[in-house]
């Protein structure tokens, strides 16, 4: 489990070591649930502003007259990918294609 906290000075990140294991018996009343809860690990991460990098990428691309690498095209794809993610939620996780 990944918990983001962007008001958080020190810790941002903070990364749980978690997970459940099911095992099937002989029938469906007879499921074996295992849950794991492990350590909690803060990964330092730099205090730069994301949004300051992409501008000042941005502008160098223009400056120097380079294709960027997030091009529209690949905003597109991810819109596209969090629209059917936001479809596939709503209908309970069925296959949403793309």
């Amino acid at each position: 489990m990944l918990v983001w906290n962007d008001l958080e000075t020190d810790e941002k990140i903070k990364i749980y070591d978690k997970g459940v294991k099911v095992e099937s018996a002989k029938g469906v009343y007879d499921l074996l649930v295992e849950y794991r809860s492990g350590d909690m690990w803060a990964p330092r991460v730099d205090h730069t502003e994301a949004l300051k990098l992409e501008a000042e990428y941005f502008i160098s691309c223009i400056l120097k007259n380079k294709t960027p690498i997030n091009s529209g095209l690949a905003g597109l794809r991810i819109v596209k990918m969090l629209e059917a993610a936001d479809r596939s939620m709503r209908a309970r996780g069925r296959l949403v294609k793309l």
